[in-house]
């Protein structure tokens, strides 16, 4: 086993649903944001989409349907921000070897220490380079749909699983915290009746997306979105969708059969306003969860589901404290190509213009190599932001292994803060400084061509 126990607590406790409060966590770790959200569920399709809907007021079934539709029809052209996030705390020493610097040797990492030989060139840099196994992202980098961030993080960096990812959540140092930095914004932009606005394909809502006013959703594997009854077809199935209508309309003063009731008309009015089929989605993704889960947030934005923000949680776990040379290079492949094949998903259906993604992970890792040929959990880390309109190329210094901070790990020199503060900025020309706490003193990047 190469995770840390925190890290498998952490899991269990996120697995739990927000909207019926979360198990005691243990003393001095946050609250994950969301805690306390009202929730409600929503069948959208026999064999379509089970919809988790936490947060705003409770959804009138004609409210709902028209908020959908006009949802669908102002979002069509809308921006889209998806947060992917690599769980565990990914070693960017690893990942991104710096390969010229004078303490990167066996000494410091007897079975990790990557040979330059076998490394790939990093486009825009001659200090570090990539790792044999990171074809993928060095393919997206070197079309420009990949801009990297080699030393992210905050001053102070906690190395608590629980703690770093709430801040990152949060959008802010904040273990108090209680709405998303991508809730917040939803909060400003988003329509009352509109749970998809913001989407996390996953069991469990996404503590980033967690709003104060208005709804957003979860669901964890849409198929295809109709109403299909085996054995029946044609006019009989025509028939029967006629009857799941009707059965909507009805009323009761029973809590149980009226709110049934009323998830009928909701489903069938969102149907309506939705007709078209997900399809298979496209091929050469990988077989791993996120490959599954971008394939089909790929699938979701292709039929014009008006989504705004979206998460999908990678469950891969880079918390490598003991052999981390079995396992890292498969993990880096297989999220690298995953990542390539939703950026291709999304040009070959002709949206990719609208989508800027965001992959980030809780902290980076130790420089040296610990006594179980692992590493533990550090400060600066990496993260990307990919699509086709960044810039691409490389966004803050790598600080060398050089000077370090106090604990010995890498010194981050991009808050992660920033980062936020751009994309709210430049990608949907949001008021950062209103949305994430202390705005005005980080510097910008330049994200978009």
């Amino acid at each position: 086993m190469s995770g840390c126990n925190e890290n498998v607590r952490a899991g269990q406790v996120r697995r739990a649903v927000a909207g019926e409060g979360l198990p005691a966590i243990e003393p001095g770790m946050p609250l994950p944001a969301g805690t306390g959200m009202t929730r409600r569920s929503l069948l959208l399709g026999g064999a379509g989409l089970a919809l988790t809907v936490f947060g705003g007021r409770m959804l009138a079934p004609e409210a709902f349907a028209e908020g959908v539709a006009a949802a669908s029809a102002s979002s069509a052209d809308a921006p889209v921000i998806v947060s992917v996030f690599l769980s565990g705390g990914v070693d960017g020493i690893a990942l991104l070897p710096p390969v010229t610097d004078p303490r990167y040797t066996p000494s410091l990492r007897p079975t990790l220490w990557v040979d330059p030989a076998g490394t790939l060139a990093l486009r825009g840099s001659t200090a570090m380079r990539w790792h044999p196994s990171a074809t993928a992202f060095k393919d997206l980098h070197d079309r420009g749909r990949l801009t990297l961030f080699p030393a992210i993080g905050y001053t102070n960096a906690n190395g608590s699983h629980f703690t770093s990812r709430h801040f990152y959540e949060v959008g802010a140092t904040d273990p108090d915290g209680v709405t998303g930095w991508l809730g917040r914004w939803l909060d400003v932009v988003g329509e009352d009746h509109n749970p998809v606005q913001g989407f996390t394909v996953g069991q469990t809502l996404s503590p980033s997306m967690a709003t104060a006013r208005v709804a957003v959703a979860a669901a964890e594997s849409p198929q295809q979105y109709d109403f299909t009854t085996p054995g029946v077809y044609g006019g009989w199935h025509q028939e029967l969708l006629r009857g799941y209508e009707r059965l909507g309309t009805l009323t009761s003063s029973d809590p149980v059969l009226g709110a049934a009731r009323a998830m009928h008309r909701d489903a069938a009015d969102l149907r309506r306003s939705l007709s078209a089929p997900l399809g298979s989605g496209a091929d050469g993704y990988p077989g791993n969860r996120l490959g599954s889960r971008l394939r089909d947030m790929a699938r979701l934005l292709g039929v014009g589901l008006p989504i705004r923000a979206a998460a999908v949680d990678a469950h891969a776990d880079f918390d490598t404290h003991a052999g981390q040379g079995d396992t890292f290079p498969e993990q880096i492949d297989e999220c690298g190509r995953a990542l390539a094949a939703f950026q291709a998903d999304l040009e070959a259906r002709g949206i990719a213009d609208r989508v800027l993604t965001v992959i980030w992970s809780e902290f980076g890792r130790r420089p040296d190599e610990n006594g179980s040929g692992g590493t533990d959990h550090g400060a600066g880390g990496v993260a990307f932001v990919m699509g086709t309109r960044v810039r691409g190329g490389i966004e803050g210094e790598f600080p060398g292994l050089q000077s370090l901070d106090g604990e010995g790990n890498l010194l981050p020199t991009t808050d992660f803060r920033a980062l936020y503060a751009s994309i709210l900025e430049q990608w949907v020309d949001a008021d950062a400084e209103a949305l994430i706490p202390g705005a005005a003193g980080f510097a910008r990047y330049a994200l978009l061509r």
